[in-house]
């Protein structure tokens, strides 16, 4: 009321012209004040909307309309069990009985109870179209609604005389002038409304927590704001996302006031071959996807945004929210990320105003004071229940007292009765021969005669001591405030349990923040630093921290080497240095080929169909390198990367030119399981295409190896029947893409080639040949074999198209190759976990055999 007064004053200081209005009262024209009455009119009406329509009840949380939407829905009896009702329906008879207002304003009130992205706990179970962030719900006579299970707790026990009933607007009906509220409803499903010269926006919280809270100021009235921060550490969003940024939530949780930054949930992934993707799967408060969309269009347009390709919204019913934003190569997937959140509403803020009504005055309440009103409506709630419920009982046991009195001298009352003239003269005999009051004697007048039993007499009995227990109970309840404070906690912690949910929100603190892992609250789950929620994983957290405004937009070039794995692992290490070897004691993986690029230049990925596909190295995931060695633990499946088809498998990278920068230097070799070997000229690239065939391989064939070969290089290739063919790579003429090759190797019949290499010259004493001999026809992973490592030099170079020496003496059940590798030691062997697996140390006898393996081995690199 001191607001209206203000308001009231401010009017008197107007400098107003004096003036009057004429006005028809009781039928006379008098003449009144314009600045008295604009004043007095503004003040009811400034009244009327403040008490009656913009702000919610610090008890119950419910504006007026709310409030009669629930109590005439559970008139009506639509309960969960019950069917739905056309919404129509509801807003009619809310309309007509109770809220003599448009029909437009209930039924927007009964959707919003409805919506499941607005409210946190949805209190009414609605069917049909009600909308969604972007688009408004359907007609009202498309939509059908009922209570939905929380609303029950509003309203349980209203009829006990738990809160005071007021007439409705036309006097011929009553309503409830609050509800009796079991759970802090205005705390977790927030309110927001616009009144005159104020305003109230509170968010939702988590109900497990605010229970959590209150239920703990039961039990210590005198607990302070950080004890109740220990169980409500901030909002609760019905949509998750995260906040950033804590203490603009503890200054509302002291003064009423505050705000915070609320962020969508993004994961960077790839969503095509060779492209990078932000995938936002959770989106901030009321903030819908195609809002987001029309952002991102303006911004790019504008040329605030930069590094995106497209935005394609995938979100549905079954999967959820998912809006997928593709980026271009070359662009840092962190930094857009930092751009998005500045330039569009994936980033918003919340300002929390905490004005509420309490004892029908505004006010601007902090965490504890809100929990103190809630707390102190629920107790008078429970008190007042339990006065009823004591009353009905001590009536109940009063008429079973006399009923009882009356079964024992039965006959004497039925002739008493049949003895009288009428009803009252019975009802006054029966007061003065068995000493009965009013009430026992006319409830003995209406009793049926099939009560009049002996077994009706043992359970009257049974009910006279089950209401005298009952009585003394509740007696005891009103008698000691401890006691009544432990039921409001019990039926609380009920409710928690019946319709809690876990946090949806991740709490961040803002960066810079110091400690914040120190200030993480009590009670919450600590997810990092500062941060409390179960999606609060640890790469969400390094994807929030790394998406600043430092990070640089563009990813820069430079020299590095990228990687590819026995198990399909592609990355890249910056710098041009070789990897001389992988792994270690923990597990790790094999590396198939290794070639020089630069983070902004491409390479090649040969397929074993005789393909080349490009594969822009921007794409590839960064690895750290570890003392010359590195783990591709963090790598990217190459398929993720390359467009191929499922059934073909890439068996090397290979380098190529930069674009506008020439061919590579040496050409390209392949060998293919039919012993074939070629060398594809170099710079023989169609233009503008993504890939291109570079072998015309014979039916059944396929690519066991890709590399480059210079002139001066050697050539070996393995065959299934351990034969090894070494020669020089300058008897393999250079050929266009369209060529099918030339002889390699001559293979016996049945024999394939498993395996290839290429050799510098100058490193062939380096050079070792890994072979593992199996049984044919073993199952994939049955058996470990036996393995021999052998310098390369040991072989005789030979000419090409010849038969080759043989490299592995097979041992008994030992019939050919089933794994093969040469090239520049040191060899490393990995099992299917990635585990190490030990080889043999190197045997300088060419044809030996091998020895026996600890295990499987699922590459060799």
């Amino acid at each position: 009321m001191s607001l209206l007064a203000a308001a009231g004053a401010g009017a008197d200081n107007a400098a107003m012209p004096k003036s009057s209005q004429t006005a028809v009262i009781d039928g006379e024209i008098v003449d009144l004040d314009l600045s008295a009455e604009m004043r007095t009119s503004f003040l009811e009406y400034a009244y009327s909307v403040i008490y009656s329509r913009a702000l919610p009840d610090a008890r119950d949380g419910l504006k007026p309309v709310q409030r009669r939407i629930l109590f005439q829905m559970d008139r009506m009896g639509l309960r969960p069990d019950r069917p739905h009702v056309k919404c129509s329906r509801v807003v009619g008879d809310v309309m007509g009985k109770l809220h003599p207002h448009g029909d437009v304003a209930i039924y927007e009130a009964l959707v919003r109870l409805a919506q499941p992205f607005t409210m946190r706990l949805p209190l009414v179970d609605g069917h049909g179209n009600f909308g969604s962030l972007d688009d408004g719900p359907a007609a009202a006579r498309y939509t059908e609604a009922r209570l939905a299970a929380p609303a029950l707790a509003l309203t349980a026990d209203i009829d006990e005389d738990t809160v005071d009933f007021s007439p409705n607007y036309d006097y011929t009906l009553t309503e409830p002038e609050i509800l009796p509220a079991a759970f802090p409803n205005l705390l977790v499903n927030g309110a927001s409304g616009i009144a005159v010269g104020m305003a109230t926006n509170m968010p939702p919280h988590n109900l497990i927590e605010v229970v959590g809270a209150a239920r703990h100021l039961l039990e210590h009235p005198e607990a302070s704001l950080e004890d109740l921060m220990a169980f409500v550490p901030g909002p609760d969003l019905p949509a998750g996302g995260m906040i950033v940024g804590l203490e603009g939530i503890r200054e509302a949780y002291r003064t009423g006031r505050g705000k915070f930054l609320t962020r969508a949930t993004a994961q960077i992934e790839s969503i095509g071959p060779r492209r990078k993707g932000i995938v936002f799967t959770e989106l901030p408060y009321m903030v819908g996807p195609e809002k987001v969309i029309a952002r991102i269009k303006e911004a790019v347009t504008s040329k605030k945004l930069q590094g995106i390709t497209d935005v394609n919204d995938l979100t549905d019913r079954k999967n959820g929210t998912r809006l997928v934003i593709g980026i271009k190569n070359g662009y840092n997937p962190e930094a857009v990320l930092a751009q998005l959140y500045r330039h569009t509403p994936l980033e918003d803020s919340f300002g929390i105003n905490n004005v509420c009504l309490v004892e029908g005055q505004p006010r601007t309440l902090g965490l504890r004071e809100l929990l103190e009103v809630f707390v102190r409506h629920r107790l008078t709630v429970v008190t007042r229940r339990t006065r009823f419920r004591l009353g009905k009982r001590r009536e109940r046991a009063h008429l079973v007292d006399g009923l009882l009195i009356a079964i024992l001298d039965i006959d004497e009352v039925i002739a008493l009765i049949r003895s009288s003239e009428d009803a009252a003269t019975a009802r006054e005999r029966l007061q003065q021969v068995f000493d009965l009051t009013e009430p026992q004697a006319s409830y003995i007048l209406e009793l049926q005669l099939r009560r009049l039993t002996k077994f009706s007499v043992i359970e009257l009995e049974k009910e006279r001591e089950e209401l005298a227990r009952e009585i003394e109970a509740l007696e005891a309840i009103l008698a000691d405030e401890v006691l009544l404070r432990r039921v409001v906690s019990r039926e609380l912690a009920a409710v928690a349990e019946e319709f809690g949910t876990p946090r949806r929100t991740v709490l961040l603190e803002a960066p810079g923040a110091g400690a914040a892992g120190d200030q993480a609250p009590a009670g919450s789950q600590a997810a990092g630093p500062g941060a409390t929620g179960p999606g609060a994983s640890a790469a969400a957290l390094s994807l929030t921290a790394s998406a600043s405004r430092d990070t640089p937009l563009t990813i820069p070039d430079g020299p590095c080497r990228v990687l590819l794995s026995t198990t399909g692992l592609v990355a890249r290490l910056a710098g041009q240095d070789p990897v001389a070897r992988t792994g270690g004691r923990q597990a790790h993986d094999a590396l198939v080929s290794q070639v020089a690029a630069t983070v902004r230049g491409r390479v090649g990925a040969v397929t074993d169909t005789g393909r080349l596909v490009l594969l822009e190295v921007v794409s590839t995931a960064e690895i750290p390198r570890l003392e010359g060695a590195a783990s591709l633990a963090g790598g990217t499946p190459v398929r993720q990367l390359v467009d191929i088809t499922p059934e073909e498998r890439v068996v090397g990278l290979v380098p190529l030119g930069a674009p506008g920068q020439g061919p590579a230097a040496a050409p390209i070799v392949l060998a293919t399981a039919a012993g074939v070997v070629k060398r594809v000229k170099p710079g023989d690239e169609p233009r503008n295409a993504q890939a291109w065939e570079v072998i015309s391989l014979a039916e059944g064939d396929r690519v066991v190896h890709a590399s480059t070969a210079s002139d001066s290089d050697f050539l070996a290739l393995i065959s299934s029947d351990a034969q090894l063919l070494r020669f020089s790579a300058a008897r393999v003429r250079p050929q266009g893409r369209g060529a099918g090759g030339m002889a390699g190797i001559s293979l016996r019949e049945g024999a394939r080639v498993i395996a290839a290499g290429v050799v510098p010259e100058e490193l062939v004493a380096e050079a070792v040949v890994v072979s593992v001999a199996g049984a044919r026809g073993a199952l994939p992973g049955t058996g470990g074999g036996s393995a021999k490592v052998t310098p390369l030099d040991r072989y005789p170079v030979k000419g090409r198209a010849t038969g080759g020496v043989r490299t592995h003496r097979f041992l008994r059940g030992e019939d050919e190759l089933v794994a093969a590798w040469v090239g520049v030691g040191p060899a490393r062997a990995v099992g299917s976990g990635g585990q190490a697996v030990a080889l043999p140390e190197p045997d300088e006898r060419r044809d030996g055999s091998g020895a026996p393996l600890p295990g499987p081995l699922a590459g060799i690199g």
